[in-house]
């Protein structure tokens, strides 16, 4: 059994045509095999952002908060994301981790690991103030907002490790191998 049998992942999608997501999801589990326990958000029956209707269907899909939950969210999906973690955990859930994907203007701030991605350096440091997690990326070249859930593959960037105190330390790698150290 592998480490990551027990986890669930959820994609939170944003406001944008389904094939992106279904793009991001191919490309995510044709380099992260053990990524088959996959639930997606439908947004379109629901709203991007809400964390309380990503709350009822994820007691909907698990049945009990006991499930282990990494929550990958993207644009208005962030927000839906944060929201339904905090909820979750605070219903004696476990929440193993939140990646955030231009979650721009989003506060990033919980009990539960933290990973912020960006498709520029803008958007990162413009977002630091509301919260970085433990590590984040930002990509260089800059990338266009949705090729960064589309394409994730194709994105080369930055990474920060700000998990030690007073300290970030910078990286050159790919998104891949960025979302390796996570997943």
């Amino acid at each position: 059994m592998s480490k990551n049998q027990s986890i669930l992942y959820v994609i939170c999608p944003g406001f944008h045509q389904q094939s992106l997501t279904d793009s991001f999801v191919n490309n995510i589990t044709d380099r992260f095999t053990y990524l088959d326990r996959l639930l997606i958000f439908p947004t379109d029956q629901y709203p991007p952002y809400s964390g309380v209707h990503l709350l009822h269907y994820l007691h909907e899909k698990c049945k009990y908060n006991s499930q282990n939950l990494m929550i990958i969210a993207f644009s208005a999906g962030v927000v839906a994301g944060v929201t339904a973690a905090w909820q979750w955990q605070g219903q004696g859930g476990n929440i193993k981790g939140l990646i955030a994907f231009d979650g721009w203007g989003v506060p990033l701030l919980g009990n539960f690991p933290i990973y912020r991605v960006s498709h520029d350096q803008f958007t990162h440091y413009s977002s630091a103030i509301l919260g970085t997690g433990q590590l984040s990326f930002y990509a260089d070249p800059s990338v266009d907002h949705l090729d960064l859930w589309r394409s994730p593959h194709l994105v080369q960037g930055w990474m920060s490790d700000s998990t030690t105190l007073n300290k970030t330390f910078v990286s050159r790698l790919s998104l891949m191998e960025f979302l390796s150290n996570i997943l």
